[in-house]
C-alpha cells in the first residue's frame, strides 16, 4: 500500500502546501558544455534564441538537441514546479512539481523554432500524461515552455497539426503536452549535464510514436 500511495503522489502535481521547501542557493553545476565547450549559462551572444522542452528523462532529450546543427548550447534542469533550486532526488519524489527539461540555445539563422518543434514531437510520445515509457512521475511530462508570443503561437499550431497526424495514423490518444510561458529554469547538478556524452552506454528512456510531424512553412516564431 505504501508503494501504491507513493506512485499515486508522483503522478499528481503537488499543492503549494505539499511542495518541498528547497533552498535559496543554486546547485553547483558545470559552466561549459562537455561536448562543444560553449557556456551553459547566459549571457549568450545576442543573435541567439532560447527554447525549453520537457520530453521525459532529460539525459536522452539533451543529446537529441546538442546533436542538432544550429544549436549553440544545451543544459538540463528543472522547471515548472514550486520548489526553488531543487535537487534531482527531490524532483524524483514528485513533491517539487518540476519537470525534467532541456534548455536549448540556438541560432535561428541555422535552425528554426519550427525545426525544434518537429524534433520535439517526433522525439517522444506526447500522449502519455505524467510518464514517458517506463519512466513514471510528474517530472516526465511532456511540455513546451515558451519565451515569447511567437513561440507560443507556433507551439500551439504544431500541437494541433501533430494531433491531426496522430489521428490520421490511427492513434486515438489525445496529446497531453502542456504549453505555457517559460518558468524559472534551475540548472541540474553537474553530473547530469551532457550525461550521455560522459556515459555513452547510459540509460535513455525516450522514444517517439513513429508518426512524422507535418510542420511546414506555416509554423514560425
Amino acid at each position: 500500500m505504501f508503494l501504491i500511495n507513493m506512485l499515486t503522489k508522483k503522478m499528481k502535481l503537488p499543492a503549494p502546501d505539499e511542495a518541498l521547501p528547497g533552498r535559496p542557493e543554486p546547485l553547483e553545476t558545470a559552466e561549459t558544455h562537455f561536448v562543444n565547450g560553449t557556456p551553459l549559462k547566459p549571457p549568450f551572444p545576442d543573435h541567439l534564441e532560447t527554447a525549453m522542452f520537457g520530453m521525459g528523462c532529460f539525459w536522452g532529450v539533451e543529446r537529441i538537441f546538442w546533436q542538432t546543427p544550429g544549436v549553440f548550447t544545451t543544459a538540463v534542469g528543472y522547471a515548472g514546479g514550486l520548489t526553488p533550486n531543487p535537487t534531482y532526488q527531490e524532483t524524483c519524489t514528485g513533491l517539487t512539481g518540476h519537470n525534467e527539461v532541456c534548455l536549448v540555445v540556438y541560432d535561428p539563422a541555422k535552425v528554426s523554432y519550427a525545426d525544434l518543434l518537429r524534433i520535439f514531437w517526433e522525439g517522444h510520445d506526447p500522449t502519455q500524461g505524467m510518464r514517458q515509457g517506463n519512466d513514471t512521475g510528474t517530472q516526465y511530462r511532456s511540455g513546451i515552455y515558451v519565451f515569447n508570443a511567437g513561440q507560443k503561437a507556433a507551439a500551439e499550431e504544431s500541437r494541433a497539426m501533430y494531433q491531426q497526424a496522430l489521428s490520421a495514423a490511427g492513434r486515438p490518444e489525445k496529446i497531453t503536452t502542456e504549453i505555457r510561458d517559460a518558468p524559472e529554469f534551475y540548472y541540474a547538478e553537474e553530473y547530469h549535464q551532457q550525461y550521455l556524452a560522459k556515459n555513452p552506454s547510459g540509460y535513455c528512456g525516450i522514444g517517439g510514436t513513429g508518426v512524422a510531424c507535418p510542420i511546414g512553412t506555416g509554423v514560425s516564431a
